[in-house]
């Protein structure tokens, strides 16, 4: 009887104990924060790996799971192991820091080489080999939820690795699917942010799934398409990323080679070097989505970022084309053909400088006209718009040279100049327009009202002689138009100003001369700011009024201070003193000698 009672209470012991060691880890949340608050947030991933192995210094230390003073002495983490929840992080953060570490390969300048890809391949393993073991681990000593997210995680870690061998793409897709579908229930239930957690991890694994399922030929996916999954951001997709340029390029180099001609203003011009065309079919790509119908649904920032790009491609053509120039010899004809295929992409270049600068000059005048609505938000100076006008001015000039220049001209070469011609018009109406603007501001009728006139007569220049050019841009004619409104109403305004401001004049100059006093105290002078403590006025000033704050008197004005006085003994050499030695006490040997 009493064996059966201590065998009973043993196996409730044990049932309690098994109890005991089911831990919770919140997997999703857990990586998140820390992935967000060291590195990742800006795609850092050198500084997430040394994050990850001071976590793991750390966790060792105060599990006193260190691997030996001297020799090294694995020690391994097995079911028997776990009897503390940091033995489970231990596992999640060496798989985060085998990962981050194959990412950080990844994100090198230049793509790794073969080695580093070599080496990039191992660390995946090894991050796989630890999610695996950590997922085994949670299987048996967590609760449900951290053992469906570990499988999930494991998941993941398996698709990262084919993903990047480029071998076995249908148990990618699996894995992908797998962690998808985990994901996706445990976005049912808990609290918001781990549905929103959730969600997020759904939507980063998509592209994966998507581009594997285009690589198997199930999922027939466009150019267009890729590109607009790359421009999504998180660290899930940064494989996916890798792997997207590369398909890019494949796709141009196979589109390059159907490219052997550069067209432009009605000409022709051989491309036969195919980087040079990979390049110039880089930069087109890119135009259309700043010239598309969607182009105007993009932030400004995000255009000016696609610009730049167009410009690097365009830059990159460039210099590749006077590489083949330079090694060209003594060729003629293909000298002639390079020549003009150089001018051709200059010109366009210059053509879409013009437009990012277009683009900055509408960005400045939004800016101008919310300034003018609210004087409280601080807006854009008529001076920066008249920088920008003469940044234009210069471009165009440059323009017009390149096509002007050389051979004989085409017809379409004349119209275009011609419409270059009507551009420098505008812009110099524009920059005539915004000088005027400031010198109004400032005060001065007589400047303003002589530059209105003159934006005026240039305005109506640019209006006559884009009446004789067929096929005028009519954004153009519309803001010409605009400018010419503009340009008659500020006239009248400035005049308005000015003669108001001249009947004006008498009066202020009598109250002025009403007030003069022969003895100067009318001024009264106005007090620091250190003398008007009590008072309650900006230290910086009211910005309405363009006045210096008197805040202290610099240098300080000299004080009076109290000195002893000075006495200079002037009568001592007239004065005849009496004779002292009677009163003098005589003093003897001794005392001489012992005081």
């Amino acid at each position: 009887m009493g064996k059966e009672i201590n065998a009973a209470a043993a196996m409730e012991i044990d049932s309690q104990s098994s109890i005991a060691t089911s831990f919770s880890i919140n997997v999703l949340q857990l990586l998140k924060s820390a992935q967000m608050q060291h590195g990742l947030r800006h795609g850092d991933y050198t500084r997430y790996r040394r994050y990850c192995t001071a976590r793991l210094r750390r966790l060792y230390k105060s599990l006193k799971f260190t691997h030996g003073r001297g020799k090294y002495n694995r020690k391994v983490i097995s079911e028997s192991t776990v009897t503390d929840v940091r033995f489970l992080h231990i596992l999640l953060y060496s798989a985060e820091r085998a990962w981050s570490h194959a990412m950080e390969k990844r994100q090198l300048p230049d793509g790794p080489n073969r080695r580093q890809r070599i080496y990039l391949i191992g660390r995946l393993r090894k991050a796989v080999k630890w999610a695996t073991l950590f997922a085994q681990l949670c299987a048996i000593k967590g609760d449900s939820r951290t053992s469906l997210e570990a499988e999930a995680y494991a998941s993941y870690m398996k698709g990262s690795l084919l993903f990047e061998q480029e071998q076995n793409w249908d148990m990618a897709l699996r894995n992908f699917k797998s962690a998808r579908a985990v994901y996706e229930e445990l976005g049912k239930y808990g609290d918001l942010e781990n549905q929103v957690l959730c969600r997020e991890r759904v939507e980063g694994l998509e592209p994966s799934i998507r581009y594997c399922l285009h690589k198997i030929g199930q999922s027939d996916l466009q150019a267009s398409e890729l590109l607009q999954i790359g421009e999504m951001e998180g660290p899930a997709l940064d494989l996916f990323r890798s792997k997207l340029e590369a398909v890019m390029a494949e796709a141009r180099s196979q589109q390059a080679a159907s490219m052997t001609e550069f067209h432009w203003l009605g000409r022709r011009f051989p491309i036969s070097n195919a980087k040079t065309r990979v390049m110039i079919l880089k930069a087109q790509e890119l135009e259309k989505d700043v010239e598309g119908p969607t182009a105007e649904l993009l932030p400004a920032e995000k255009r000016l970022g696609i610009y730049d790009k167009i410009f690097t491609s365009y830059h990159e053509a460039r210099s590749c084309i006077r590489n083949d120039l330079a090694m060209a010899g003594s060729a003629e004809s293909v000298k002639d053909e390079l020549i003009g295929l150089d001018k051709a992409v200059s010109a366009v270049l210059a053509l879409r400088t013009i437009e990012r600068n277009l683009l900055l000059v509408s960005i400045a005048k939004s800016k101008l006209n919310k300034q003018h609505e609210d004087r409280r938000e601080k807006g854009t100076k008529p001076e920066e718009l008249v920088r920008l006008y003469d940044l234009l001015l210069q471009n165009i000039a440059d323009l017009s040279d390149l096509v002007t220049s050389g051979r004989e001209r085409k017809e379409e070469e004349v119209l275009f100049a011609e419409e270059c011609d009507i551009k420098s018009l505008t812009f110099r109406a524009a920059r005539c327009f915004y000088l005027a603007c400031s010198y109004s501001i400032a005060g001065k009728r007589s400047e303003a009202y002589a530059l209105y006139n003159r934006a005026l007569s240039v305005v109506d220049d640019a209006l006559q002689r884009s009446q004789k050019v067929t096929n005028i841009n009519q954004s153009m004619m519309e803001e010409l138009n605009t400018l010419y409104q503009n340009c008659r109403s500020n006239i009248c305004i400035e005049h308005a100003k000015g003669i108001l401001e001249e009947q004006k004049a008498p009066e202020a100059l009598s109250k002025k001369i009403s007030n003069i006093s022969i003895s100067g105290t009318d001024k009264q002078q106005e007090k620091y700011l250190i003398e008007k403590l009590d008072e309650y006025e900006p230290a910086v000033g009211d910005v309405k009024f363009k006045v210096h704050p008197r805040i202290e008197a610099f240098p300080p004005p000299f004080q009076n201070l109290v000195k002893n006085p000075i006495f200079l003994d002037l009568a001592f050499t007239y004065i005849d003193y009496p004779p002292l030695a009677s009163k003098m006490k005589k003093r003897g040997l001794i005392s001489r000698f012992w005081g």
